[in-house]
């Protein structure tokens, strides 16, 4: 009875170790290691009183709304100067908040122009131990040591007119980083080589965007790596359509027609569908089995009442949840496209959504957080206010929120 009472404790030891070790994954990339706001197994205060649950805050120089990223102990996000003349990367320790350093990347004479609601620092690095990844829109891209902070190879002749500033995000897949450049003059999909930053694969977009305007033409996505029956593929946004592509040779697969221009929010993959939003008001959910221009034969249904423009969707349990630019928050059936129920907060909303604990955690450009319980009815279970507003999604480690606000980078935990 004793060695079984034993085996019983250390496998129950076990256990929880790995369920710590889950909880205590990092978070490499927008919207987390699988780029859709999960953090299912953390758990976050409820309602966040800034005397109890704010671990630390630190503020952070210039303006940025790239999202932070976490590997192990290290926490890193981008800044630049409000005129874009200089950019910098910061390393903060995720336990006490200290900076540990402060990098200048690049410093440009003359930047181009940028819309005040973004910034010459917009786009959210990308981390794998040893490694993390920078990327400034055609200002630049770079990869740096973790542990040395050491320049280990950078690209600066990735053209491109962002014309509004540039936000799209790079990713990682396999041995490639990947990313659009979607801009007035040019636009297309890069993977370049992680280890030396040589490209590896190139594809202009070749969209008929049915205008000369450049402006029409310009996105902000970042793209998703899916698996479909067995084979990956990159779905990447941008004005007008969405194309797909092999993530290993930037070979097309299939492309589909929206419309729309601007679209940032990344897409989402479930129910067999991909979730994609335009970036002017219209939700479109595409079958991803097909080839060519699918326009016509796989788009199973699209949505524009109370769209998001700017902030991505999360699915939880069966449906899907999001957050209109000026805070109308939706449930809907992922099959059909079909309102559950609409309930206006009001406030505005750039950042996307995080699912942790069971409880979605949104965040508005005045600072509030409204959590709510997912599920067919709208119940909203607290609203809390920290920080003065939020552009750039959250980071959860652990039983950690790593949020960002316009000023300061804020620890929340229980």
């Amino acid at each position: 009875m004793f060695d079984f009472m034993r085996a019983i404790l250390s496998l129950v030891v076990v256990l929880l170790s790995l369920q710590q070790t889950f909880a205590q994954a990092n978070w490499p990339e927008f919207r987390g290691p699988e780029g859709n706001g999960h953090a299912a197994t953390a758990e976050l205060p409820l309602r966040i009183d800034p005397e109890r649950h704010v671990q630390w805050s630190t503020a952070i120089h210039g303006k940025g709304w790239s999202s932070p990223v976490v590997w192990a102990d290290q926490i890193w996000l981008t800044t630049a100067t409000e005129d874009g003349q200089r950019q910098s990367a910061l390393c903060v320790d995720l336990s006490s908040g200290k900076i540990v350093r402060d990098l200048v990347i690049f410093e440009n004479e003359e930047p181009d122009f940028c819309h005040p609601l973004n910034s010459y620092a917009t786009p959210t690095p990308a981390i794998e131990q040893g490694r993390v990844y920078l990327h400034f829109g055609s200002y630049g891209t770079i990869c740096l040591d973790t542990a040395s902070g050491q320049r280990l190879w950078e690209r600066r002749d990735l053209p491109c007119n962002h014309f509004r500033g540039p936000a799209s995000s790079p990713i990682l897949y396999d041995d490639k980083l990947i990313v659009a450049l979607d801009g007035f003059d040019y636009q297309y999909v890069v993977a370049l080589d992680k280890q030396t930053g040589e490209t590896a694969w190139r594809q202009d977009r070749n969209i008929k965007y049915g205008t000369d305007d450049g402006d029409l033409k310009k996105a902000y996505g970042t793209g998703l790596v899916i698996d479909v029956q067995g084979k990956p593929q990159l779905v990447y946004p941008s004005a007008v359509a969405t194309i797909a592509y092999s993530p290993d040779s930037g070979q097309e697969l299939w492309r589909a027609y929206h419309g729309g221009m601007n679209a940032s929010a990344r897409p989402l993959f479930g129910h067999g569908l991909v979730f994609i939003t335009n970036g002017t008001g219209r939700l479109v959910a595409v079958r991803p089995d097909g080839r060519g221009d699918v326009t016509g034969t796989h788009v199973a249904w699209h949505l524009r009442k109370s769209v998001a423009k700017k902030s991505s969707q999360v699915l939880v349990d069966g449906l899907l949840y999001m957050v209109s630019d000026n805070g109308i928050f939706s449930c809907l059936e992922p099959a059909t496209g079909a309102i559950v129920w609409q309930k206006r907060l009001g406030g505005e909303y750039a950042a996307s959504p995080i699912y942790a604990g069971g409880k979605l955690y949104f965040f508005s450009r005045e600072g509030k957080i409204p959590v709510l319980q997912p599920g067919r009815r709208f119940q909203l279970l607290a609203e809390n206010q920290l920080g003065d507003g939020y552009m750039a999604s959250p980071a959860v480690v652990g039983n950690k929120l790593i949020l960002r606000s316009k000023t300061h980078l804020y620890c929340v935990s229980k």
